[in-house]
């Protein structure tokens, strides 16, 4: 069972995705809080699986209050649920260490599928979210080539690209017919000759050196 610690000032937003949850046996909503101190508050209290929070709220927003929850909790797993878009701050969450970040516009079946990708140790970033982050740098004229690149296997690079679609792991196990446990492997030996820690940094290192359109 998974447990959720759900956080937005606009009751109407808490009920419609404890409804859209209820039927899913495997989540459970623990508790529902207003604004970033509830959320500390009730941290102290009870153990939850995965905070999913609204970037605005009253008196400490979901920035703020992640910021918090990882000084006290390092391991604790922290998603965002906002119509907040912006470049500088989904990167800002990205190297904070939240695990993933969705547009209050995601369809149900998308946001269970994320939440138990983050529950079970992944990331998840949805293809509107890494779409804005590949935004950010604009493609250079000519694409620099990365010596590092030199490094990767043609399967690594496979991934790599997928990864910067906006793929998830079981989409690119799926595409690519092998297992998401070998997906995740690759990707963690991408992270490590590459030297680059989230998947915000994957998706810069793809578009600069022009390994996606």
């Amino acid at each position: 069972m998974i447990k959720l610690l759900l956080a937005d000032d606009h009751k109407i937003i808490t009920q419609g995705i404890s409804n859209l949850l209820a039927s899913e046996t495997n989540l459970h909503i623990a508790a529902v809080c207003e604004n970033g101190w509830e959320v500390l508050e009730h941290l102290k209290l009870i153990q939850v699986d995965l905070v999913l929070m609204d970037i605005e709220m009253p008196l400490l927003n979901g920035l703020e209050c992640a910021e918090k929850i990882l000084a006290i909790y390092p391991d604790k797993k922290i998603a965002m649920l906002t119509m907040h878009r912006e470049k500088a701050l989904i990167r800002k969450l990205i190297a904070m260490g939240v695990k993933g970040y969705f547009l209050k516009t995601i369809e149900k079946t998308e946001l269970i599928h994320g939440i138990n990708m983050i529950c079970q140790g992944g990331e998840y970033f949805p293809a509107d979210v890494t779409k804005t982050l590949l935004q950010e740098d604009p493609k250079p004229a000519t694409p620099s080539t990365d010596p590092r690149i030199a490094e990767l296997s043609e399967r690594e690079l496979e991934i790599l690209k997928h990864v910067a679609m906006g793929m998830a792991n079981k989409e690119i196990a799926e595409k690519l017919f092998i297992s998401h446990r070998t997906v995740d492997t690759h990707r963690t030996n991408l992270m490590r000759k590459l030297d680059i820690h989230n998947i915000a940094g994957l998706i810069r290192f793809a578009f600069v050196n022009g390994l996606v359109e």
